[in-house]
C-alpha cells in the first residue's frame, strides 16, 4: 500500500496451500484458517487466497462460502471470481492443468465438458477452480479477476493456473501524489 496517505488502509491477507489428497485435512485446514479470520476485528477486510485443491462445491468450499456448517460454525467469505465486474480467461473453467495447459487429451476434455454442463444450472459454480481468492469486508470490491495462463513455449511455471484479482479501494483512501521525476545527473544540460 505504498503511496497511500496516512492513516492508510489496513487489511489482512491469509494465504494457503491445502492438502491435495485428503478431504479431511482440507476441512480441518479450512476450519483452522477461518477461526483465525473470525478472530480478527469484523471491520478489518480480509483476502484469503491460495491453492485450496478442491472445488467450491466441496465440503470445504461450501463451508468457507457460508453454505454449510463445519463443527458448528459457518464461514462468511465471498469469492472474487463470480463477484468481479470483469473476468478474463473465463473459458479456463479449471485451474489445475498438470503442466499441460489446454492440451488435456480427449477423455479429460469430455469429462471436463460434462462436469461443466452439470454445473451450468447454478451460475455461482460454473467454474471448477481449485485455486481461489476469497474475501470478507464491505470495503473490498473485486473489479477484475483473471485466470493467468502465461507460459513460455508451452512450459508452465506451475501445474495450476494462478488467479489474479484487483480490488477497488474505498473512497476514503486517498492516494498521495506520485513522487516528482528527477532528471538524471549524468545527462548533458542544454
Amino acid at each position: 500500500m505504498k503511496g497511500i496517505e496516512p492513516p492508510g488502509f489496513s487489511f489482512q491477507i491469509v494465504n494457503t496451500n491445502m492438502d491435495e489428497i485428503s478431504p479431511r485435512a482440507r476441512r480441518r485446514s479450512a476450519l483452522l484458517t477461518w477461526q483465525h479470520i473470525a478472530s480478527l476485528p469484523p471491520s478489518l477486510p480480509v483476502v484469503y487466497c491460495g491453492g485450496f485443491n478442491t472445488q467450491k462445491e466441496s465440503t470445504t468450499g461450501r463451508f468457507l462460502l457460508g453454505r454449510s456448517r463445519e463443527h458448528g460454525v459457518v464461514g462468511d467469505m465471498r469469492d472474487a471470481w463470480p463477484n468481479a465486474r470483469l473476468r478474463k480467461n473465463v473459458s479456463l473453467i479449471r485451474t489445475f492443468h498438470g503442466f499441460k495447459g489446454n492440451k488435456q487429451g480427449a477423455v479429460e476434455f469430455f469429462k471436463l465438458i460434462f462436469r461443466a454442463l452439470c454445473l451450468c444450472w447454478d451460475r455461482q459454480t460454473q467454474d471448477l477452480h481449485v485455486d481461489w481468492i476469497l474475501f470478507r469486508g464491505r470495503s473490498l470490491v473485486p473489479v477484475s479477476c483473471e485466470v493467468v495462463n502465461d507460459n513460455i513455449d508451452g512450459q508452465y511455471p506451475s501445474s495450476h493456473y494462478p488467479i489474479f484479482a484487483e480490488f477497488m479501494l474505498p473512497r476514503t483512501v486517498r492516494l498521495m501524489d506520485p513522487p516528482p521525476v528527477q532528471e538524471d545527473a549524468t545527462s548533458p544540460v542544454s
